[in-house]
């Protein structure tokens, strides 16, 4: 960037990298094309990192606001119409020392399957992050996207057994994105569930392609699909209202997307902030959640997002 204006936009019309916030009301943050050198360049990363493994865990108090927090999704789920909440909690880490090239490496090297950056703008901060969903790709009007969810830790081996609870929540997912592309597109196609590997976990998912109905916009698509079921929850606009009432911490670009916005020959790709971290001098701020449902059970959400941030400190 030439300065450190900070450019926004609301009807992705531009051409640019952006970096948006989960609220969808809230505009996004945009490096503007014109305003920005792009450079190509193959990363060979030859180094033999030395990965930490011993390293802060999250305090009793964050288990226990955490575990309550699911409990009072589940009364929520049982007793109202929701089907599905994401919530979620933000980690502090202490940070003996940090360099800002060496992590962005050790995450490329252990997410070897994900949308791997490192952002920074002085006005909004410096974040990292490794995600392994694609909100969407769109190049004339034929996109792509997925249905992501569902979590175990990989163990050797892909060859897994999914309990009913995670295909359900994977269904959910799936089911809202047809539901909301139907109307806006032609020639909708919905591959079969697969599971696929990001760092230490497994996650189920299946690839969905089509092509935009020509009345149809970017930002359209973009609102139909963000915030997905796979960060928010089902209805999404009770999920997210419950979401906001009760994580009692803000979000601001967890779970929002960022990416190449209208490139060559209106090219975008956009990824899911998930996987996420944001550095504030000393401190690494670690962003982690999971998916709750009927059959969901407080302690083991709990355990599931522990096992989420363990790559993500590995590489502080």
């Amino acid at each position: 960037m030439d300065d450190n204006t900070l450019n926004f936009t609301s009807e992705f019309i531009e051409t640019g990298f952006v970096f948006a916030p989960f609220k969808s009301e809230e505009n996004a943050v945009l490096f503007p094309l014109k305003n920005a050198e792009f450079i190509n360049e193959h990363i060979l990363i030859e180094e033999d990192f030395s990965f930490n493994t011993i390293f802060e865990h999250a305090t009793n108090s964050d288990k226990e606001k955490h575990i309550h927090l699911v409990e009072k999704t589940l009364d929520e789920i049982n007793n109202n119409e929701l089907k599905k909440v994401v919530v979620s909690r933000k980690e502090e880490v202490l940070l003996s020392e940090f360099d800002v090239l060496i992590t962005f490496k050790k995450l490329l090297k252990t997410y070897a399957n994900a949308f791997v950056y490192v952002w920074f703008h002085p006005k909004v901060g410096l974040w990292f992050g490794a995600t392994p969903e694609t909100l969407l790709t769109i190049s004339d009007h034929n996109f792509t996207t997925m249905s992501l969810a569902g979590t175990q830790v990989y163990v050797d081996t892909n060859e897994v057994i999914w309990k009913s609870k995670e295909l359900e929540e994977q269904q959910l997912v799936t089911d809202f994105i047809q539901n909301q592309l139907e109307p806006i597109t032609s020639n909708l196609k919905i591959d079969k569930t697969e599971t696929v590997k990001a760092g230490n976990l497994l996650h189920l998912r299946s690839s969905v392609e089509g092509h935009l109905n020509k009345s149809s916009n970017l930002k359209e698509l973009i609102r139909k699909l963000h915030p997905t079921p796979a960060v928010c929850g089902l209805p999404r606009e009770k999920a997210t209202l419950f979401i906001n009432q009760n994580e009692n911490y803000k979000r601001t670009f967890y779970t929002g997307f960022l990416g190449e916005l209208n490139f060559e020959d209106k090219n975008s790709s956009l990824f899911v902030n998930l996987r996420c971290m944001c550095i504030d001098g000393k401190k690494a701020f670690v962003y982690v959640g999971g998916g709750i449902t009927k059959d969901s059970n407080a302690k083991k959400e709990w355990e599931e997002t522990v096992a989420k941030t363990t790559t993500i400190k590995k590489v502080l």
